[in-house]
């Protein structure tokens, strides 16, 4: 299998060669990767596609897009890079003339350049504005949030997407600190209401990570994208999904699990009576991990876990 990447792009992106395996990418196919990102995914599927598989891309950020755009150069119209979210995959699909893929890639979250660059607000390391939208077009950001959004509303975001156990604290405190002018000023703040914990987490973590989902309604639209996907492959068709924290996680295995039963009544019932199908199986009872290397190289790594599932 080819997995090495070019010049100034060999870094190659997280579980990529698990991906590749779950994949297997083969020529004549049709591949879509909803979170296109910098395009290290989207490479190794193109690469071992050769010489006639054809991938869409897709991502509301234009930075990441441009980036994509010059990685994927070289494969010509094989590769289709489109600016829209992985909640419009049935739309994309019907506008493309497309069905019956043989595989689907989700690799969830923000992604390392975006956490890199100061000016997108995602990071509590690093001086930026209160942004955090994966779509610089998006309608809300989390200076809304943090300085607009009542204290009660706030402390549920940062308890229902950041399982921060003080949340209560740290939305009290960010309400009191008004107004808030940036994200390093935020996570002082915040640091302050969730206090230190054993472990070396930052006591910021969970609350950006809330603020973040919630700015870019990330669980929503996972939720949205999933049977999508589904409905869009062929069969024998796969779908991986990578997720970084456990909300994310849960979703996908939930889903994973329901679609691939042929009843999904309670289980103290004694007939069938809800009529569902299998749709899938899943490949992966438990989540693919990165292995030591891998975290060694890229310690972000470290808590993706992937899942894929084959179209039945």
């Amino acid at each position: 299998m080819t997995t090495s990447q070019p010049g100034p792009l060999a870094h190659l992106p997280v579980l990529y060669r698990e991906v590749l395996d779950a994949l297997n990418p083969h020529a004549k196919g049709r591949y879509l990767d909803g979170t296109l990102g910098a395009g290290g995914h989207a490479w190794g599927i193109l690469d071992l596609s050769r010489p006639d598989g054809k991938l869409i891309g897709l991502d509301v950020d234009p930075e990441a897009l441009e980036m994509a755009t010059q990685r994927l150069d070289e494969f010509g119209p094989r590769a289709i890079i489109l600016r829209a979210s992985y909640g419009q995959i049935a739309e994309i699909l019907g506008k493309e003339e497309w069905s019956a893929l043989d595989g689907i890639l989700l690799d969830l979250g923000a992604s390392s350049m975006q956490f890199d660059r100061a000016q997108r607000g995602f990071s509590f390391n690093k001086m930026g504005p209160l942004d955090m939208r994966f779509d610089p077009d998006g309608v809300l950001n989390a200076e809304m949030l943090v300085n607009e959004w009542p204290e009660e509303d706030l402390a549920n975001v940062i308890f229902r997407y950041g399982e921060e156990p003080r949340a209560r604290h740290v939305a009290r405190a960010i309400v009191q600190a008004r107004p808030l002018e940036n994200s390093v000023q935020l996570a002082e703040i915040v640091a302050r209401g969730a206090k230190v914990r054993r472990g070396g987490m930052h006591p910021a973590t969970r609350t950006f990570q809330a603020l973040r989902i919630a700015v870019n309604a990330e669980l929503e639209t996972l939720q949205t994208a999933l049977p999508q996907g589904i409905d869009a492959l062929r069969s024998g068709g796969r779908l991986a999904v990578i997720a970084f924290h456990s909300l994310e996680d849960r979703i996908v295995k939930q889903f994973f699990r329901t679609e691939s039963r042929d009843c999904i009544c309670p289980p103290e019932q004694l007939q069938c009576t809800c009529d569902h199908k299998a749709a899938i199986k899943e490949i992966t009872r438990r989540p693919i991990r990165p292995d030591e290397s891998e975290i060694a190289a890229n310690p972000r790594a470290r808590s993706a876990r992937l899942r894929v599932a084959e179209k039945l």
